[in-house]
């Protein structure tokens, strides 16, 4: 079930608020959200819906066991178990027809053995919940946290439909105690409205309208690419997937305001970065600082020597691009990254910080740009044949497309509107309403409580139309997934 469906806006969020809100006694509530919860999974995943509840009881039951054992042996053990169960469901799922592509391969190459390639079909959200309950039993084990011994509470922090299928990925000890207790006050539950109905304009307004271009130009054979084309593409996705995930987690965080729950940020404008560095301590902050705490700084993170650092980048980041799924062009697009955050400590450590020299933010938009031809491409081949044709070092079709092809006054207006989106120009113009609005009403024939009024009247305007034209584009347009439903 899509948070842009009709289905889910109108019939089913509907009921569940209902539900929610007028059960008695409120006790109830988690177990009325996990029930929806379940029924949201079942809908799109009704054969998973078994291994949804393994996953649940597995980690339940683990948790359990490493908080009654005290002896570090013992509770190493059992970590390590659930470790590994949990990565073992997760690599069976995603990662095995790729590694037994890569050892058929491998051995055919050398006439061996043939390797049997499962089929093996991937379900939603399984990276999000794995890693949700990755952390879970390590912050058990660190204690951080105490195992919860209500199994409903646990059901619902690894199942919590609005963000089960694809982030924020949220960390238990970040809301354990709203799964016990929380509050909503009018405030809070039209902040949720608000956040839910601009991540649905983003993701039906913006992203889906960019996705058309993107698609189709990323859909041609190479043979029929010009430099302009793929420029035009590289700009398209580069935008269409920020606006997609990150609708995504607005709809997220609003949907978990309805019920009382502050979800985490996970995007703070990351086009508006100097460098790669800060680029992705505002991209999907909830996966940056999963591989962070739990990965990179277990390692050493930059404590140790510098050539440990790098490799503690490498890995890091290759593991990040594996994450994303199980394709070559993944694991490029991590290294890319993992590379580039290499060179700018370099440069940092002869004091020549990327921050410092001017147009550093044009320097983040064409390496992500760039990079985004791998994540984006179906191989690797493809992607090195795209990027030769933008470069101009190889011939190109003269008369097949053109920009003429995919380029209207639609694609034009969602570009130049995008661009100005991603950047905080609203936040930094808010901040400055808010330092001169004594000076501003002052010098307008109104009060300023009237002042308020008329801006809060616009917002609610403006939020009402988004919300319109998003729903009318939902009747209107073919089925459209979010892009990291795949991951």
């Amino acid at each position: 079930m899509l948070f842009t469906s009709t289905i889910f806006i109108f019939l089913f969020l509907p009921l569940v608020l209902l539900a929610y809100w007028t059960v008695k006694p409120r006790s109830l509530r988690n177990l009325v959200l996990l029930f929806a919860s379940l029924f949201f999974y079942a809908w799109g995943e009704l054969q998973f819906i078994v291994l949804m509840l393994a996953s649940i009881s597995i980690n339940y039951t683990i948790a359990l066991a490493i908080d009654r054992h005290h002896q570090k042996p013992q509770k190493q053990l059992l970590l390590t178990l659930g470790i590994a169960a949990n990565l073992g469901i997760l690599f069976w799922f995603k990662y095995s027809a790729f590694f037994s592509q890569a050892l058929d391969r491998l051995f055919s190459s050398t006439q061996a053995i043939a390797i049997p390639i499962p089929s093996v079909h991937l379900p939603l959200g399984i990276s999000f919940f794995t890693f949700q309950a990755l952390s879970y039993l390590v912050d058990v084990y660190r204690k951080q946290v105490k195992a919860n011994r209500n199994p409903i509470q646990l059901s619902l922090y690894i199942a919590f439909f609005p963000q089960l299928i694809a982030g924020p990925i949220v960390r238990y000890i970040e809301i354990a105690p709203q799964l016990i207790r929380r509050q909503v006050n009018v405030e809070k539950f039209a902040s949720g409205i608000r956040r839910f109905a601009i991540g649905l304009g983003k993701k039906m307004l913006v992203a889906n309208t960019l996705a058309k271009p993107s698609d189709a130009i990323f859909g041609l054979e190479t043979s029929q690419l010009t430099p302009t084309l793929t420029a035009l593409a590289i700009a398209c996705y580069s935008l269409q997937i920020y606006f997609d995930f990150s609708g995504y987690s607005d709809m997220a965080i609003g949907l978990g305001r309805l019920f009382g729950f502050d979800l985490p940020e996970n995007f703070n404008y990351p086009y508006s970065a100097r460098s790669l560095r800060e680029f992705w301590q505002r991209w999907h902050i909830s996966l940056s600082t999963w591989f962070r705490d739990y990965l990179y700084i277990p390692l050493g993170g930059n404590r140790r020597s510098p050539c440990r650092t790098y490799f503690n980048l490498t890995l890091v980041f290759l593991l990040c691009g594996l994450w994303h799924g199980a394709n070559w062009t993944f694991i490029v697009w991590g290294l890319i990254h993992g590379a580039f955050l290499i060179v700018e400590r370099l440069l940092y450590r002869v004091n020549l910080g990327i921050e410092r020299f001017p147009g550093s933010i044009v320097y983040t938009w064409i390496v992500v740009g760039l990079a985004w031809v791998f994540f984006r491409s179906p191989n690797l081949e493809y992607a090195i044949d795209f990027l030769k044709i933008m470069f101009g070092t190889v011939p190109w079709s003269q008369n097949q497309y053109t920009i003429q092809d995919y380029w209207n006054a639609e694609i034009a207006v969602t570009l130049v509107i995008g661009a100005i989106a991603a950047l905080p120009i609203y936040p930094i113009a808010l901040q400055w309403y808010w330092q001169w609005r004594d000076r501003l009403s002052s010098k307008l024939p109104i009060s300023q409580i009237t002042l308020f009024h008329c801006m809060a009247s616009v917002e609610i305007m403006a939020i009402a139309s988004i919300f319109w034209a998003s729903t009318a584009k939902i009747a209107a347009e073919t089925y459209q997934p979010f892009i990291y439903f795949r991951f």
